[in-house]
């Protein structure tokens, strides 16, 4: 299996839960763990993706907050399995809302300031509701201090395109205690791709 992990915003391919991903599976040779830097405009980071997926096999996602939202996205194109931790449900809104129109563009790293015309992009690339609902596992904390875990409980919960949803009380957005949940990722993965 080829797991793809996708990073949130104002991270990178050396994140956290990447780096518990990669150790986790460092001895097993039928998992390979995949972290790309997804510190570029919302239409290169779906290029980019796609060109991953389309070059493996037996390909899952697991996607961290905007890495969620991501996921999503590439859930509704490749109809491969997703794992998603706390993902964003409207990160162009969330964005506005954060920086506002004066902070914008918003330096993220020394390459890639995102602007409002990528806001639109990730608005025009939003699917409307969650396609392949049973290959997505949605892990999600109450105490989530940067989303509120209940938009993404709506969505992934919506009549005919249910997701599998785990919600915690407490926690928070780095959901720290996601090394637990590993072996509980991979086994759903694993079911979806069989």
């Amino acid at each position: 299996m080829n797991i793809i992990y996708l990073h949130g915003f104002k991270s990178n391919s050396f994140s956290i839960k990447g780096g518990l991903l990669k150790d986790y599976y460092r001895d097993d040779k039928n998992v390979n763990i995949h972290l790309p830097d997804l510190n570029m405009s919302p239409i290169r980071v779906i290029e980019s993706l796609s060109s991953l997926i389309e070059h493996l096999d037996q390909v899952a996602l697991v996607g961290s907050s905007l890495g969620g939202f991501y996921a999503t996205q590439l859930v509704a194109k490749y109809g491969v399995p997703a794992v998603l931790i706390n993902p964003a449900m409207r990160p162009w809104q969330l964005f506005r809302n954060l920086f506002g129109r004066e902070h914008l563009p918003y330096q993220v790293t020394e390459d890639w300031a995102l602007d409002d015309a990528q806001l639109d992009q990730l608005e025009q690339m939003a699917v409307p509701f969650v396609q392949d609902a049973d290959k997505i596992l949605v892990l999600l904390q109450q105490g989530d201090e940067v989303l509120d875990y209940r938009e993404a409980q709506r969505y992934y919960s919506a009549e005919k395109h249910r997701s599998m949803i785990i919600t915690e009380a407490n926690g928070n957005h780095a959901m720290e205690d996601f090394a637990e949940k590993i072996p509980m990722a991979y086994q759903f993965l694993s079911d979806c791709i069989k």
